[in-house]
């Protein structure tokens, strides 16, 4: 015989209202059907759960044991139904390398201010999708370009909700590091490290016979770890400088690159509930700061 929830809340029942009779009158039922409901659990566990005196109901050690899981389960079942009937659970917004950038922090003051009642939780996936596809979160931060297979309509709806601009990661000794501003020539003769998975450029950005040697990384960490090494650069969007700083790697505009969009993802045909809420807070934040990361 297998536990199923109507044992647990059984269970529940005796040792929250005392006894099996007002057992019973919380749930409804006799006080034999809840002796039956009891000894079914018993069973399927094979172990004692209570001992019944004259006076009172005690929990055996194994009861007791039961009883901390019982509560658990129960209270996470109640908790997926009325997520389910609602719509109003946590929201988690998935992200593969940068989150917001600089605005990761007010979102998320924001978010808490305004809906106080849809938790938020931000879940870092190397997917291209953030985590989207792979169901580890409700809506995705994207920056990978737009002409990837991760950006399947029939699957996925997005909004643009701002701009942000590239810089090139390097070594801190390097010798592009003294100058503030670089442009892309500056770099067609180096290795440039590139995350094929999720990062946001590739060759590509160069005119044919410019383009840079590439190394390939597997994620943000891997990444960061081969430009401190001085053996590459990166070009990113400037939203990774807000997230990643390192010792021995710095961050320099890049004034001839074209600027990266900022997507949100979500599934076209089951979109959380707060999903326009969290494009327009998105938006806000894009548009105050010029559309672009400074």
């Amino acid at each position: 015989m297998d536990v199923e929830l109507r044992h647990l809340r059984c269970l529940i029942a005796i040792v929250d209202s005392g006894g099996f009779t007002d057992a019973a009158r919380e749930l409804g039922t006799s006080q034999p059907a809840v002796s039956r409901t009891l000894a079914a659990l018993e069973h399927a566990l094979g172990v004692r759960l209570l001992r019944r005196t004259s006076r009172e109901v005690v929990l055996t050690a194994a009861g007791a044991r039961v009883l901390t899981r019982a509560r658990r389960v129960v209270a996470e079942v109640e908790d997926l139904a009325r997520e389910a009937r609602t719509g109003h659970g946590r929201l988690r917004v998935g992200h593969a390398w940068a989150a917001l950038g600089e605005h990761t922090l007010e979102f998320q003051r924001r978010w808490t201010e305004r809906h106080p009642d849809v938790p938020l939780h931000l879940v870092r996936t190397n997917s291209p999708t953030g985590g989207l596809a792979e169901g580890a979160c409700d809506l995705a931060v994207v920056r990978t370009p737009s002409d990837t297979a991760a950006f399947d309509t029939k699957r996925f709806d997005r909004a643009v909700v701002g701009l942000e601009s590239r810089c090139c990661a390097l070594a801190a000794d390097d010798p592009l590091a003294r100058r503030r501003l670089l442009r892309l020539n500056d770099l067609s003769d180096r290795i440039l490290a590139v995350d094929p998975r999720t990062g946001t450029t590739t060759p590509e950005l160069w005119p044919p016979d410019h383009r840079p040697q590439v190394e390939e990384t597997h994620d943000v960490d891997d990444w960061l770890a081969v430009i401190a090494t001085g053996r590459c650069v990166g070009v990113t969007a400037e939203s990774t400088l807000a997230q990643y700083r390192r010792p021995g790697i710095v961050f320099r505009r890049l004034r001839d690159a074209p600027p990266i969009p900022v997507w949100l993802v979500w599934w076209r045909d089951d979109p959380h509930p707060a999903n326009q809420d969290v494009v327009g807070l998105v938006a806000e934040l894009y548009r105050a700061a010029g559309g672009t990361v400074r």
